[in-house]
């Protein structure tokens, strides 16, 4: 493990005002995205949606890195360029998502763990063979206050669901800084559900505290990881949601709390926020520093459910698709930089 050259790539990642795209939609999830649309979901149609996005002219400038599937790393653009080359050559640092998916968690109904160490270090090196210098690994945490909406700290997630999934997580950054790879650490704390910002709050708090005592405990160096967190919200469904100068000072409160300064930069997930909504939580959270670590984006839906509606699948509106693309992530970037106002919405 190069430490020096780990911290390079992860402060690169979110310089400037940049921020991640993900692009690892797995085949079921690019699916259900590509019938929104009524487009086929074959591994053409697949390469050329991804190829529109990655080829976006000016999307270099706000984009740092861009999370690949299996699939993807393995394609080329129409020109025979493979993806990650392509990307590396333009300053998008080219990554992988690793797990395999979160699966159910035996003996705690409700609850998952993400699979995907078995053979995870021989793959790593796989996926730096093929230009791979990041990786991501998510834990998924689902809030279940059994309907009552009552915020009570029993029932999901249990203790041991956190755990496991913090072992996890730990266990693949290991993995991870011993390949060359920067890991992108993901727990994610599903916005599903009907439960206050508090509650989120309590269950990111507890969430991160046992991520960062993992990592700690598996020797992983702090400058060379990325963290992708979600931003502390309310639940989907709760009555009162709380509005966005109380989501990003929740956030932050939490991350203030547990995360190292250590960490060079976190990339947040959006996790179901609108486009709009994502960008300027980011925004205001960034106005409310001096922040000890970068405060980015790691969005795949909020980036990109806006050029996947302008494209439909048509060859006529690539281009569309592509300034559709562009648009948000400049906005990002500013919000990034602190700069956004929502009225760019309109102007952009």
């Amino acid at each position: 493990m190069n430490l020096k050259e780990l911290n390079k790539v992860a402060k690169a990642i979110v310089a400037d005002g940049k921020g991640i795209l993900a692009a690892d939609e797995s085949g079921p999830t690019i699916k259900k995205r590509f019938d929104t649309i009524d487009t086929e979901s074959t591994e053409e149609n697949r390469r050329r949606y991804r190829e529109m996005l990655f080829t976006a002219k000016g999307v270099a400038d706000y984009i740092g890195g861009v999370i690949l599937f299996d699939e993807t790393i393995r394609q080329s653009t129409g020109d025979g360029v493979p993806f990650a080359r392509y990307l590396n050559d333009l300053g998008m640092i080219a990554g992988i998502k690793v797990d395999k998916g979160a699966k159910p968690l035996a003996a705690f109904p409700g609850e998952t763990i993400t699979e995907g160490l078995d053979g995870l270090r021989d793959r790593l090196k796989e996926y730096v063979s093929l230009g791979a210098h990041f990786a991501k690994w998510r834990a998924v945490i689902s809030i279940d206050n059994g309907g009552n909406g009552s915020d009570s700290s029993d029932g999901i997630p249990t203790e041991f669901c956190l755990r496991a999934n913090a072992h996890a997580l730990a266990r693949y950054a290991a993995l991870c800084q011993e390949c060359g790879l920067v890991p992108i650490v993901e727990p994610e704390v599903l916005m599903d559900g009907n439960h206050s910002i508090e509650r989120c709050a309590q269950v990111t708090s507890r969430t991160l505290e046992l991520v960062f005592a993992e990592l700690a405990d598996h020797r992983v160096e702090l400058e060379g990881i990325l963290l992708k967190p979600n931003m502390v919200i309310s639940g989907t469904d709760a009555s009162n949601r709380a509005g966005q100068e109380e989501v990003a000072k929740a956030t932050l409160d939490v991350l203030r709390k547990h995360v190292p300064a250590e960490v060079p930069g976190i990339a947040f997930l959006s996790g179901g926020q609108s486009a709009e909504e994502a960008t300027e939580h980011l925004g205001l959270m960034n106005r409310m520093g001096p922040l000890p670590w970068e405060l980015s984006f790691s969005y795949g839906r909020a980036l990109q459910a806006p050029a996947l509606d302008a494209w439909r699948g048509k060859a006529e509106q690539f281009e569309a698709g592509q300034k559709a693309l562009y648009k948000r992530a400049r906005l990002n970037s500013l919000a990034h930089l602190g700069k956004y106002e929502p009225t760019m919405e309109s102007a952009a």
